[in-house]
């Protein structure tokens, strides 16, 4: 006969959602023959054989049921010791160069050979490195750019970041608009010598590797960071002149009832000569916003770059310059018909903003 609590403790296993399914059975198996089941019967209705039957039975009497539990089982032996390890962690988090290696990074490939030839091991392979890696995070054949601040992230710094923090994020009054606005340059048809074949079964687009050099031409481009909406003109040169007939295309383009246009770009020559200036000075409702020195991402334009670049001039064929003009102004149609902003946040600048904090506040300390 079984005890109220063991009963108790046999059917919550029977019923727990999460036991192992042979852990259920087991404790199936034993409610059955303390109902006066055969280990035949039992082992028929619960779908294990009858010797499992008594193997199980056996281990309920001896343990409870703590032995219808698995035991934790001690696995394969290690193939390679600690020390191993030790050495490859440490390899992997020095430059090749150091290892007399002429190799730019890491890959797994490498590291084995590596290992093999200082004598660590007499062979390992790539997959085995990579699990070790893994296990310690490391993944040396990564890479990422990263620029050492040339301005310092000072308040000067901070307070050019919040300002574009609050253009992005506020709720615009009724006669403001936020424009992200910057140049693609250097777009060249690249004629191909011969006909881009469509996509057939098994067989995608085949474009032609040669091509005939055609001259260039630059996308003057604003986003507006609220609808989506893009405006843009080309021109065969980068210069103010070209700069400006932008400009006077949103003065055209926008509603005069807009009295501020906010721009954001870039700290180009181009954007601040002496010609735009001028044009500024009669035209008052424009005013410029410049990220800091090196932090283009903070321009929204360049995520519209990203997009045109995939959709549009991911496969580059067209017959001159003209074409080039005539499929990008289709492009910006076809976009404006069913623009989007995209979502920016606080969130976006506030790693940014709390290391200029953090700079800040050690300035201090160091003057006091």
């Amino acid at each position: 006969m079984l005890g109220a609590v063991v009963l108790g403790a046999l059917l919550a296993l029977q019923r727990r959602p999460t036991a192992p399914a042979g852990v259920a059975r087991r404790a199936r198996a034993v409610l059955l023959l303390a109902d006066g089941e055969s280990g035949v019967r039992t082992a028929a209705k619960v779908g294990m054989s009858p010797r499992h039957v008594h193997k199980w039975s056996h281990r309920f009497q001896q343990h409870g049921v703590d032995g219808l539990l698995d035991q934790p089982r001690p696995g394969r032996k290690p193939t390679f010791s600690p020390g191993v390890a030790l050495h490859l962690v440490k390899m992997a988090c020095e430059l090749p160069d150091l290892q007399g290696r002429s190799l730019s990074q890491w890959d797994c490939t490498e590291l084995a050979r590596q290992l093999i030839a200082d004598g660590v091991v007499e062979n390992i392979s790539a997959q085995s490195v990579r699990r070790i890696l893994s296990h310690h995070r490391l993944k040396p054949w990564r890479h990422h750019l990263w620029l050492s601040p040339k301005v310092p992230r000072d308040a000067t710094f901070a307070a050019a970041v919040r300002n574009l923090s609050d253009l992005y994020s506020r709720a615009l009054r009724p006669d403001e608009v936020v424009l992200s606005v910057d140049e693609k340059t250097n777009l060249q048809p690249r004629t191909r010598k011969a006909k881009t074949l469509p996509p057939a079964p098994n067989q995608p687009i085949r474009v032609e590797n040669e091509y005939e050099r055609k001259g260039a031409l630059h996308l003057f481009t604003a986003f507006d960071t609220r609808t989506g909406k893009v405006y843009h003109t080309t021109g065969e040169r980068k210069r103010q002149v070209e700069f400006i007939t932008l400009l006077e295309k949103l003065e055209r383009d926008i509603d005069p009832s807009v009295t501020s246009v906010h721009i954001v770009l870039d700290n180009l020559r181009m954007h601040k000569g002496k010609q735009v200036k001028a044009w500024l000075v009669n035209h008052p409702r424009f005013q410029f916003h410049h990220p800091p020195v090196h932090c283009s991402w903070m321009n929204q334009v360049e995520q519209w770059f990203s997009i045109l670049q995939r959709k549009r001039l991911g496969i580059v064929n067209f017959a001159d310059k003209k074409e080039l003009a005539d499929r990008l102004d289709a492009f910006v149609r076809e976009w404006n018909s069913h623009a989007h902003a995209f979502r920016w946040s606080r969130k976006s600048f506030d790693k940014v903003l709390a290391e200029c904090e953090k700079n800040i506040a050690a300035s201090v300390a160091a003057a006091a």
